[in-house]
């Protein structure tokens, strides 16, 4: 994977539900210029519906959940194109759908067992053989079919590295989380609007520009992305273990869907000048602006494809993963208007995440 003249080739790494059909893990190389994706090497499907992925800080070890009713957490090398994994999964709660990586830790977000579970990294960046700790989730919302219990959804590291933020759409509740000992441990809980059933979250500097480097969380933005509401909640965070702080809740569609729509991924542009979702129900992208403490829905975009299960962003393109047409799309962004333009796509069956190594 070294280029020339030492700088790491910029891959993309895909996962993909094997029950469905999916490849496992596949990657992609990623052209410098275009951001356009071609498959290389061959799938890792050593792990059942690898579904989510996250990369290590050097880049050179990639983790997945593995999203089935057992619940696990692998690790795979990826120096070379081929994903080699480093060891059997460690289990974790049943139906684990999001991951991170925090303070010597791999996290994973159980929904089927609302909890977070934290395993130890060894020096070498393997998983250790067992889980440090777990943290159950209390709690229950009023929706009748999706919160009858908690579902822990995501968990996303702060730019400090010493917190994270636990999301439970199952309780509409979003927690500020720590490690001691190895253990998640919640220091403050925020009750989002009973119903919304919030999924995923972004974060993003009160100045405007996303938080890529170390901070303290003063000044920074929530951007709470609900499933059961099309709707994006904008939060302020302000203190290290407190909680969010609601400040308005904004439309992701232009008008009301005849039922759930299910809102999926959420990424905040690195000037924090646009915020971009995607919903599943009706298979668009949405475009919202900034506007100091709110956002405004600009547009809504076709996302190339059926089912966007998850966004990602780097360098000027938008991809998608869309799972029910089994591809993943890429989108051009205008820089100035936030409006993603469809630029190409690559089959892959199932398909559930991206993740990228710049």
């Amino acid at each position: 994977m070294a280029a020339a003249h030492g700088k790491r080739e910029r891959r993309a790494y895909i996962g993909s539900f094997t029950t469905e059909g999916g490849p496992g893990v596949l990657v992609a190389a990623v052209d410098e210029d275009s951001g356009a994706l071609t498959l290389v090497g061959g799938a890792a499907a050593d792990v059942p519906d690898p579904s989510y992925l996250a990369l290590s800080a050097d880049g050179e070890t990639l983790y997945a959940v593995s999203e089935n009713a057992d619940g696990a957490v692998a690790a795979f090398r990826v120096t070379d194109d081929k994903p080699a994994l480093t060891g059997p999964p460690v289990p974790v709660g049943a139906g684990p759908t999001h991951l991170c990586v925090l303070d010597g830790h791999v996290l994973t977000a159980d929904h089927a067992a609302g909890s977070v579970t934290a395993v130890p990294l060894l020096p070498d960046g393997t998983l250790a053989p067992i889980a440090s700790g777990t943290l159950r989730h209390p709690g229950v919302g009023p929706h009748p079919d999706h919160e009858g219990r908690p579902h822990a959804h995501q968990v996303v590291p702060t730019p400090a590295g010493d917190r994270f933020l636990s999301v439970d759409l199952g309780t509409d509740t979003v927690r500020v989380c720590a490690l001691e000992d190895g253990v998640p441990v919640v220091r403050s809980a925020t009750r989002l609007r009973p119903g919304s059933g919030p999924r995923h979250l972004a974060l993003a500097m009160t100045g405007g520009a996303a938080p890529s480097s170390p901070a303290a969380p003063d000044g920074v933005y929530v951007h709470v992305l609900n499933e059961l509401a099309p709707t994006v909640t904008v939060c302020r965070w302000s203190a290290p273990d407190g909680p969010l702080e609601p400040l308005g809740e904004v439309p992701v569609l232009p008008a009301a869907p005849d039922g759930d729509a299910y809102p999926s991924g959420i990424v905040v542009s690195p000037d924090g000048r646009h915020v971009w979702t995607a919903t599943r129900g009706t298979d668009v992208l949405s475009v919202l602006a900034v506007e100091g403490p709110s956002l405004r829905l600009v547009t809504t975009v076709p996302c190339g494809g059926r089912w966007p299960r998850a966004l990602a962003y780097a360098a000027g393109t938008l991809y998608v993963a869309n799972q029910h047409s089994g591809d993943v799309t890429w989108f051009t962004v205008d820089p100035d208007t936030g409006v993603p333009v469809l630029a190409g796509s690559v089959e892959v069956p199932a398909a559930s995440c991206v993740v990228l190594n710049t």
